[in-house]
């Protein structure tokens, strides 16, 4: 990955708009911020505007209340008007949502900074690698290969917190050696590891304790008990004054069961439906995602349905995800 072209791009522009996916995580706010503070300190014009509100777990980021909501009535000026259009932490245009069309119309410059795999073919450049364990991370080899800016505690800890979260608390396969080694360098910036945990996962309002419990609740096996899924529907949100963001993590919940290698997460929105999928070993469940028009990782992906019920679809899913796993099966025993 060639940093020196970003930073070019940065030399060379004065006005900045960053963005991520619908229904950020901590790794896409993290990235964010640390974004944002590294441009701010090279004096350019800089806004972050993303189309959903910031998770209430991950306001402790933006304490100075930087990012903004998209509204397409005052904010489609922003678009027009910035040199540069950041897209952080995704890599397909159908995860801006409400920001879609504006970000894809735009005929500025497109770049995308992510850690996911099979990108859109929508940007004019790429810093996108599946080999990182998080977008966070690829932001602090920016900074430590093209010394753009001096490392410190306002960017080290939103990369620390990106990446603790998007590895896992570092348990997930992209934990190296290399990335501890990266984490002690941001913890010698002085941030407390135990209270960005505590932020990040320990501060849940009732509502989602009890809606995760009722999701617990639904869980069903399939697959020769291979599958693990939940549902979720718009009733049980609205009956505990839940909210989307509430379920990042539920699904993983499916994986803590005896020979569960594959688990599913349905989600009833107000417009259609999400799903997503998590994975045990070498079971591409990105692959699996794709064939719904989603994406994501090897282990971690997900796909979203805007004109379809839930109801309709959840059957055929589950299917052709027991198709999938004995397809894969198959191929391993060849």
């Amino acid at each position: 990955m060639d940093f020196k072209i970003l930073k070019k791009i940065i030399d060379e522009n004065k006005s900045f708009l960053l963005t991520t996916h619908v229904n950020p995580d901590a790794d896409a706010i993290g990235s964010e911020i640390a974004l944002y503070h590294i441009l701010k300190r090279l004096g350019k014009e800089v806004l972050i505007i993303n189309h959903s509100v910031t998770p209430y777990n991950l306001t402790f980021l933006d304490i100075d209340n930087i990012i903004r909501k998209f509204n397409l009535e005052s904010d489609k000026n922003f678009i027009d008007d910035a040199d540069v259009l950041v897209a952080l932490d995704f890599n397909r245009a159908n995860r801006l949502v409400s920001m879609e069309e504006s970000f894809v119309q735009s005929d500025k410059i497109k770049v995308c900074i992510d850690h996911h795999q099979d990108a859109e073919k929508i940007f004019n450049y790429y810093f996108n690698s599946d080999e990182y364990a998080a977008t966070g991370q690829i932001l602090y080899d920016f900074i430590k290969q093209t010394k753009i800016v001096d490392l410190d505690y306002k960017l080290a800890y939103p990369i620390y917190t990106a990446i603790m979260t998007d590895t896992g608390s570092f348990r997930f396969d992209r934990t190296t050696p290399q990335l501890h080694r990266i984490t002690a360098e941001l913890l010698e910036c002085g941030f407390d590891p135990e209270d960005v945990y505590d932020k990040v996962y320990d501060q849940s309002k009732i509502s989602k304790v009890r809606l995760l419990g009722k999701t617990l609740d639904t869980l069903k096996l399939a697959g020769d008990n291979k599958i693990g899924y939940m549902l979720i529907t718009q009733d049980t949100f609205n009956e505990l004054n839940a909210i989307e963001s509430d379920t990042e993590g539920f699904v993983n919940y499916t994986l803590s069961i005896d020979n569960i290698v594959l688990g599913i997460l349905f989600i009833e929105l107000k417009n259609g439906f999400k799903v997503s999928f998590r994975s045990k070993g070498a079971l591409p469940v990105n692959q699996l995602a794709a064939q719904f028009g989603g994406g994501g990782h090897t282990n971690a992906a997900g796909a979203r349905f805007l004109k379809s019920k839930m109801n309709d679809e959840m059957q055929n899913i589950i299917l052709e995800s027991e198709k999938f796993l004995n397809n894969y099966n198959q191929d391993k025993n060849v």
